[in-house]
């Protein structure tokens, strides 16, 4: 049997897609040029992977002109939205206090990163109190 990968999108995939947010419309060649900046990465690799992603519906394909280019079918706060609703109920049981938790706990977030959570959090309740008002 085929275990279900935790997020929609591979390793590869993603870093393709953040280089087409990043400029709004690529060509394959383009795409590829910023990645061997980087990494080696085949040619062919990042064409299978946009035309992947296009197939997943996150990547747009026009292919009118002489070449085909490729732009962001949804954006980037939808993407991770997603991702991150996939991640809280594969692995925290739909729990985000049991993520945030875990992200404090792991020594992850620098002292700025807290104090921007704390204020963040302080805000949502503030607008929380407004709306039931």
């Amino acid at each position: 049997m085929r275990r279900r990968s935790l997020s929609r999108l591979g390793e590869t995939e993603m870093e393709v897609l953040q280089r087409v947010w990043a400029v709004g419309e690529s060509s394959v060649a383009d795409v590829h040029d910023s990645i061997l900046r980087a990494r080696p990465v085949a040619y062919t690799t990042v064409m299978t992977v946009m035309r992947k992603l296009a197939r997943k519906g996150f990547l747009h394909c026009d292919s009118s002109g002489s070449r085909y280019l490729y732009t962001a079918a949804r954006p980037p706060a939808e993407v991770r939205r997603e991702l991150v609703q996939d991640l809280l109920d594969h692995v925290f049981q739909g729990s985000a206090a049991a993520l945030v938790q875990t992200l404090v706990r792991g020594e992850t977030l620098s002292a700025e990163e807290s104090a921007e959570i704390q204020r963040m959090l302080a805000r949502m309740a503030e607008e929380e109190e407004e709306e039931g008002a």
